[in-house]
């Protein structure tokens, strides 16, 4: 079906990403128009920069209607789900659901301004250091910690392709610590949303967990991974995508 009559998947992925990350999600969903994009900073949109969330949210209405896109869901993971979840947020027209991989909702007050040091500290690294030995250490975040050396191994491999200025522009434009609470927004959304956690990712899927008792509408989807979904699990997360976009 065309644009006009059918959704378009529309994917944003993580830091460090491109949209070459969703290759493998993408091949599954036979039937589905899907876009994946560049985040500023990264791939192809290295020298685009945004200043701000609410900055993001404007790039992207003019992406999409670059492209003709005026019905579309969204499917973000990490910096991706928070930029999609303050996107679906500010209620753009055309949007009918929002689909979240490993994404935060949002800090309390008293969190944010660690949290904007702890992002200062890695965008100063990102700018002046070798990006093999920051992301060396990057990927020792707890985060990653269901990675196999191996895993860590081919992600530094593939995230050598950044420029650590652009990476750090991006990181304090979007910093967690600058991302407003989205918590409420998401317990009273009538919008279908979806979020797919790992059950070896203990801080995520304990927030997801939280998010579904909070907002009854909110469909939790716990698979068998990590914190990279999309990646570990492309099968699976194309599957949910498949029944839910139907």
């Amino acid at each position: 079906m065309s644009k006009e009559t059918k959704p378009t998947l529309v994917m944003l992925h993580g830091l460090l990403g491109d949209r070459h990350d969703w290759g493998a999600v993408m091949s599954g969903l036979a039937g589905v128009d899907c876009l994946a994009l560049d985040l500023p900073g990264h791939g192809d949109n290295h020298q685009r920069q945004v200043a701000s969330f609410e900055g993001f949210h404007h790039w992207l209405n003019d992406t999409l209607m670059a492209h003709g896109i005026r019905r579309y869901c969204l499917l973000g993971y990490s910096l991706g789900g928070r930029l999609a979840l303050y996107h679906a947020s500010r209620q753009p027209s055309g949007l009918e659901a929002l689909w979240l991989e490993s994404a935060h909702p949002g800090l309390a007050d008293s969190e944010r301004t660690a949290r904007i040091a702890h992002d200062e500290h890695w965008a100063r690294r990102f700018e002046q250091e070798v990006l093999r030995e920051v992301l060396t250490d990057w990927y020792q975040q707890s985060v990653f910690a269901d990675l196999t050396d191996a895993q860590r191994h081919r992600q530094i491999h593939r995230r050598l392709a950044n420029r650590g200025p652009a990476v750090a522009k991006m990181l304090r434009a979007t910093s967690l610590g600058m991302q407003p609470s989205l918590w409420s927004w998401l317990e009273n959304t009538s919008l279908p949303v979806g979020y797919f956690s790992g059950l070896r990712d203990a801080k995520f899927n304990a927030l997801a967990s939280r998010l579904a008792t909070l907002a009854p509408r909110l469909r939790h989807i716990a698979l068998a991974g990590g914190h990279n979904l999309h990646s570990e699990l492309p099968e699976e997360v194309s599957n949910w995508l498949s029944a839910g976009l139907r």
